[in-house]
């Protein structure tokens, strides 16, 4: 915090920032794992800090909690069972669950905080919560998908903070294996990927480590998100095999209301930048 009531993330790895004017904390907890704040903006709504990092705002969060689960889910011919990895927030839960073809998704998250305080500052993000659909654990993820049975799942979001701390573990061969295992030959993996502008090393990392663990086809779609560092930020989607389109119609006549996703911004993302497809070899 600043003396005039900014919250200021200093972002090194690209020499930048991001502030929010603040009017106020409205909680703070320090769990087994991490320091969650709340803050009230001016201009926002609410904000979510974790371990200094901005996680997201009642603003923009759409952005994001969008585009990692509504292309993956048009992209597979018909996903019922889904599992999302981290998502403590649980954005990314309800907008799953807006799919009615969906039959069940749990979302692991190691932090039972991060849920209790969405529950209680972002109420919005948890509508679906109680859908009989969902299955809600606070347990290692890493674990989880190790443990997770062969051929059970058809799609794996993973929806995780940066590859440090607590989500480490989330961005590398091994985690790779265990949702290559648990995906059905026709199954979908996607995982949040950071900037493509200041992080496509990162993306060509993340997704030679897929790679080595078995996928063999990837898509990195790119999406602002005014609250991340640059942003401007991304998925990427990995596939044992198969390409990248979707199903249009579907999608063109979704029977539930988004606020960025539509059919014909799918087709365009799916075209890449020319110096994103030139460091990923697209």
């Amino acid at each position: 915090m600043t003396n005039d009531n900014w919250y200021i993330e200093h972002f090194q790895p690209t020499g930048s920032a991001i502030g929010y004017r603040i009017t106020g904390k409205l909680d703070e907890v320090q769990s087994p794992f991490q320091k969650i704040e709340i803050y009230n903006t001016t201009d926002w709504g609410k904000l979510m800090i974790i371990d200094g990092a901005v996680m997201l705002t009642t603003r923009d969060n759409f952005f994001y909690h969008e585009m990692i689960s509504h292309p993956v889910l048009f992209t597979h011919a018909a996903p019922k069972r889904v599992v999302i990895i981290g998502g403590g927030d649980c954005g990314t839960l309800r907008e799953v669950l807006k799919h009615p073809g969906v039959e069940s998704a749990t979302q692991c998250d190691i932090d039972e905080q991060v849920t209790r305080m969405s529950e209680k500052y972002f109420p919005e993000l948890c509508d679906s919560n109680s859908d009989p659909r969902a299955e809600l654990l606070f347990d290692d993820g890493v674990a989880y998908m190790a443990n997770c049975p062969a051929g059970s799942v058809d799609v794996v979001i993973v929806d995780s903070t940066d590859p440090v701390g607590p989500a480490e573990g989330l961005f590398n061969k091994a985690f790779y294996e265990s949702c290559f295992r648990a995906l059905k030959d026709d199954g979908i993996l996607v995982q949040q990927s950071e900037s493509p502008l200041a992080l496509l090393d990162l993306i060509k990392e993340m997704r030679a480590e897929m790679g080595k663990a078995g996928f063999t086809t990837f898509k990195t779609l790119p999406f602002p998100q005014p609250c991340y560092p640059t942003g401007w930020w991304s998925v990427t989607l990995a596939r044992k095999s198969g390409g990248f389109d979707f199903r249009q119609d579907d999608a063109a006549n979704k029977g539930f209301e988004t606020l960025y996703y539509t059919a014909p911004l799918h087709t365009g993302v799916l075209v890449s930048p020319p110096f994103v497809a030139k460091v990923l070899g697209e």
